[in-house]
């Protein structure tokens, strides 16, 4: 087995000693994995291909033939340097926000230790836990960058406040913004609150926004400054300076524009090579109309669990890339064993769209698994009650009684007294909202469901294994291909940091098989696929 070649050689010549050549496949695999060097694929005077990572390039005189080569490419060059600089990383690569605290704070800490950024997954969870989770990851993280989730939460506009209260007053100074439909006060508080001038008179962000969208509607306001509605309503109450509003009119209300994809949890199941070029563009020309100081960048998200689609995305453009699904299959998740059993046998065909708890009146769907839980046809079936009768009281009996045995496993009017005492500790509005609107009732009734049944995947509830809600993408399924046959075919074995340094890795080292097969190199298979080798401790991976 060996390399051919059928393109246009160089005119170039390489000089160098003999023994820097390698001619056998487990040698010249060793040559293309050093990516921190160039590689020459050479001709030598007996018609062998072989490749060599050392000598030199001459023009003219003696010398073998050079049919290929490729400068040096790392992990740590993908993707916009500005992001590795901003946030102190080692490659442009993120973790994302996996509400209910999936993404815990140990994942956060194991992924910050590794200088890379992750995002904790606050949504979801009771201030206590937030708080408890944010001074965790501060005590192990004095001097990394870790992020925290703010997603925007229509339905209960006090918990989206008090959040940003919450970030405010502990010193986060990330967030991810995510499944905001429009801007609110809060982020943009948030935003203008953090804002100063340094000595030269540059402003200061002090608290960065990392947008998370997969419309250009939504993206939109977070390439323009913040509305001068909002300003000027924080300027009233006090909460920003005449200075801070200021300053505020010159900034974007993001740093970076995450686009999402075909994603696990909210998602539009947006194909990657349409959208991303899509609002690339738009940055260009919100950057033209207002010529910000520093340029908005533009990652992906949504599809990216193995080297080939991390390559794909910087190919087009990505200024980082953001892996979710994958992670939640690590040891560091906020999930349960049983959850990652299952997800490490996942295939990309078994998820599927139901409502989503936080947005459920609106209609808006989540992707999660279908295979081993029942939650997705549950689910999907409550939002059919809830647009088919306007009460609980108007669901047939037969069907009433079925939905308190298989699904809520008690009365309808028990589970309304548990959203009654779970509100007034929460948000008192919601239960007020709903005492003389039984459709609204019916609504929260349903999200009483929807909601506890990602906290039983957490928690591996036993008697709610079929009621399991886990959010995930197809790229779990791409992911479980790439590894089957290694270490990482067993969830035991999954690492967070781990896997990020091998998704990088093989990036990098798949980026220089294509631009070699781009100038006519015929590389045998085994040396076009990105294996898997266990390094302990976690080192640059050994790549095949």
């Amino acid at each position: 087995m060996s390399i051919d070649f059928n393109g246009t050689p160089q005119q170039l010549y390489w000089q160098g000693s003999p023994r820097d050549i390698i001619f056998d496949i487990d040698g010249i695999r060793e040559k293309l994995q050093s990516t921190d060097k160039p590689c020459y694929v050479l001709k030598d005077f007996n018609g062998r291909i072989g490749a060599s990572n050392g000598g030199a390039l001459v023009a003219e005189g003696r010398g073998l033939q050079v049919l290929a080569m490729t400068n040096p490419m790392t992990a740590a060059q993908l993707g916009d340097p500005s992001f590795c600089k901003d946030y102190k990383l080692k490659y442009a690569y993120k973790t994302g926000a996996m509400a209910n605290g999936i993404a815990s704070a140990e994942l956060v800490i194991a992924i910050g230790q590794a200088n890379l950024l992750a995002s904790y997954g606050a949504a979801g969870q009771v201030p206590a836990k937030i708080i408890a989770s944010i001074d965790k990851i501060q005590s192990k993280l004095p001097h990394q960058t870790y992020a925290v989730n703010l997603i925007h939460s229509p339905s209960e506009p006090a918990l989206e406040s008090a959040a940003v209260d919450l970030f405010i007053d502990k010193g986060v100074k990330v967030v991810e913004a995510s499944a905001f439909l429009a801007l609110t006060e809060n982020i943009v508080y948030y935003r203008a609150a953090g804002l100063s001038q340094d000595a030269e008179n540059n402003i200061v962000i002090g608290n960065k926004v990392i947008a998370k969208i997969s419309r250009k509607e939504v993206a939109l306001p977070f390439m323009q400054a913040p509305p001068e509605e909002f300003l000027q309503s924080l300027l009233s109450k006090g909460k920003i300076t005449a200075h801070q509003a200021e300053l505020a009119r010159q900034i974007p209300m993001a740093d970076d524009i995450t686009v999402e994809a075909d994603s696990g949890g909210h998602t539009d199941n947006r194909p990657l090579v349409a959208l991303l070029p899509i609002i690339i563009q738009l940055r260009d020309e919100m950057q033209k109309q207002h010529a910000f100081t520093t340029k908005i960048r533009i990652g992906a998200a949504g599809g990216i669990s193995t080297p080939a689609s991390a390559l794909a995305a910087f190919m087009m453009g990505a200024a980082y890339v953001v892996t979710g699904s994958v992670n939640q299959a690590c040891i560091e998740a906020g999930t349960s064993d049983h959850v990652r059993k299952l997800l490490q046998v996942v295939e990309s065909t078994d998820v599927m769209g139901a409502p989503a708890s936080d947005m459920f009146e609106m209609g808006v769907d989540l992707q999660v698994l279908k295979r081993g839980t029942l939650f997705g046809p549950r689910a999907k079936k409550l939002y059919e009650y809830y647009k088919r009768y306007k009460s609980i009281d108007e669901i047939p009996a037969p069907e009433r009684k079925n939905l308190e045995e298989k699904v809520f496993k008690m009365p309808l009017e028990e589970v309304w007294q548990s959203c009654i005492n779970f509100f007034q500790e929460r948000d008192p509005e919601q239960i007020e909202r709903a005492q003389d609107n039984p459709h609204r009732k019916m609504a929260l009734i349903f999200r009483w469901y929807l909601g506890l049944s990602s906290n039983w995947a957490n928690a591996g509830t036993p008697d709610r294994v079929l009621d399991y809600q886990i959010w995930c993408g197809p790229s779990m399924g791409a992911f479980n291909d790439w590894v089957k046959g290694s270490y990482l075919e067993h969830y035991e074995n999954r690492k967070a940091a781990d896997i990020a340094e091998k998704i990088m890795e093989g990036a990098a080292y798949l980026y220089r098989i294509q631009s070699l097969k781009m100038q006519g190199v015929k590389f045998p298979s085994i040396l076009e696929k990105v294996e898997v080798i266990e390094t302990q401790p976690i080192q640059r991976s050994v790549l095949v």
